[in-house]
């Protein structure tokens, strides 16, 4: 009797011990297979979306990051730059953003959902250039008339602080706004609208 007992106890420790060395097996094996559904850094220059951080932006400053290959800026703009965007409307050449550079949510005057951050594929629409962060007012290569913005030194062609082209350059139309949400306050993801793409 005594010896069935133990035989049981023993069977119930191999079966218990069994399991727990099998289980460990099948996480161990799963592992590869889960992280190989994730996205690869081919997909992710490719198109996937890009987090992006902007606790950190200063006042009148910006973040670089890349998406689709491409560079992706997001500016934290000052009250005196958000003030001057409306008093520049007769030198653009599409003031109102009209041709559809810009998610339907970023078609007003600062071509943005929050004000404050800009978010643009930092591409010149002309040739394809990058253009030049230049938020000070009239410095002296860029003549007394320059309210800031982006200058691009390929061709000279002009944006304001919305991105938006001045009249007369060789740039045709506005530079382009990536489809983003914010996901927090402080976190925005480029290259989704996701459902909270309309909101602040």
């Amino acid at each position: 009797m005594m010896s069935q007992q133990v035989d049981r106890s023993k069977r119930r420790f191999l079966v218990a011990a069994t399991t727990v060395v099998g289980g460990a097996a099948g996480v161990v094996a799963l592992v590869p297979f889960v992280m190989s559904m994730e996205p690869s850094a081919r997909a992710r220059a490719a198109g996937a979306p890009v987090e992006v951080d902007i606790s950190k932006i200063e006042p009148g400053m910006f973040l670089g990051v890349a998406w689709q290959g491409k560079p992706v800026w997001v500016v934290n703009r000052t009250p005196a730059m958000l003030a001057k965007l409306p008093t520049l409307t007769s030198m653009l050449a599409d003031p109102d953003s009209d041709v559809p550079q810009q998610p339907e949510y970023c078609k007003n005057g600062h071509r943005s959902i929050k004000p404050e951050y800009m978010v643009l594929v930092g591409i010149c629409t002309h040739l394809g250039c990058s253009p030049t962060y230049r938020p000070e007012l009239a410095p002296a290569d860029l003549g007394p008339d320059w309210p800031g913005g982006w200058f691009c030194p390929c061709h000279g062609s002009r944006y304001d602080l919305a991105a938006r082209v001045f009249k007369n350059v060789p740039a045709p139309w506005n530079m382009l706004v990536p489809p983003h949400y914010y996901m927090t306050d402080t976190r925005i993801l480029v290259g989704e609208d996701g459902k909270k793409g309309a909101k602040a």
